[in-house]
């Protein structure tokens, strides 16, 4: 049984003497914790989408995934974008993360028009504005956590020794400073996925885009990334996170619903939950394991 000492990186991300000894040391473009991300919250959108569609050929059957959504999300929001299998919340995801084209319509990020740009210069988008999260983690398995968040980097120019530095200073951000010389299977899902979030934070991006990054996380660990993330949001890290759940849903500051390929739903959270005060709470309460309910199950069989 992997042993997870984690604590929720209070002492990394909240922790504002640490961060400002950080960011007295570090570049302001390698900062996500300090004032080069504050400073962008709410100066205009990241994300404008108009009359966006998406239509998939498939034989003789063409499908509409999406069908003229409109959206704006702006610097430093948290946005939960939700939906039943099939309703288009991936295919917009897909193509705000540049990973496709739009059938018609425009998409804007952080300005630039996007939307129609050539393949090799969405790479580049991808590379320097859009970091990505994604359910299954997706580490190289014989690569330590440091080595795995380098990876980003080594297109960027940089030197060996600026990537490493770099590298570093994400995975203490996300409480990995003692593990950076692990490889994955060496350490448990929630601390593979927060390498998985300092690798997508390493470039320092424009938006975070989360595609249920809590899916293969039982509910302990699924609070200590939400914690993660939504610290990296207080300091005004713009998150687009992917969800069917909807009590994953409730740790963002806004949720966008689909159905059908439209927008049915768009509202503000009064009152996000906390992920940090769910996951002190969490840590009271006895966790009932699987052999445990069996046994109980048992128990009320053999008294019927």
């Amino acid at each position: 049984m992997t042993t997870n000492n984690y604590h929720p990186p209070v002492h990394n991300i909240q922790d504002t003497r640490a961060v400002d000894d950080a960011k007295a040391r570090a570049d302001r473009e390698v900062m996500v914790q300090g004032a080069a991300v504050t400073d962008q919250a709410g100066k205009g959108p990241v994300v404008e989408i108009r009359d966006l569609t998406k239509t998939y050929k498939l034989g003789h059957t063409r499908v509409r995934a999406l069908r003229g959504v409109s959206l704006e999300v702006r610097r430093g929001e948290f946005v939960a974008i939700m939906g039943p299998s099939g309703s288009g919340k991936s295919t917009l995801m897909n193509l705000v993360g540049c990973l496709d084209h739009p059938t018609s319509g425009e998409y804007r990020l952080t300005g630039r028009t996007v939307s129609s740009m050539p393949a090799d210069e969405l790479a580049d988008i991808r590379n320097q504005k859009i970091g990505f999260v994604f359910q299954g983690f997706n580490l190289l398995a014989r690569s330590t956590a440091l080595k795995n968040v380098v990876m980003p980097l080594m297109y960027a120019g940089l030197s060996r020794g600026e990537q490493e530095r770099r590298a570093r200073k994400m995975l203490q951000l996300v409480g990995l400073g003692a593990r950076m010389n692990h490889k994955p299977a060496e350490l448990s899902g929630g601390q593979q996925q927060r390498v998985a979030i300092a690798r997508a934070l390493v470039n320092n991006p424009s938006l975070l885009l989360a595609d249920e990054p809590t899916g293969n996380l039982d509910s302990h660990t699924s609070l200590e990334i939400l914690t993660v993330l939504q610290a990296l949001n207080q300091r005004g890290l713009t998150i687009m996170l992917v969800t069917h759940e909807a009590d994953i849903a409730a740790y963002a500051k806004r949720q966008v619903v689909f159905r059908d390929g439209r927008v049915v739903r768009d509202e503000v959270v009064a009152a996000p939950r906390s992920a940090q005060a769910d996951w002190l709470a969490s840590r009271q309460t006895p966790q009932v394991t699987q052999a445990e309910r069996a046994q109980e199950g048992e128990g009320s069989s053999s008294h019927e």
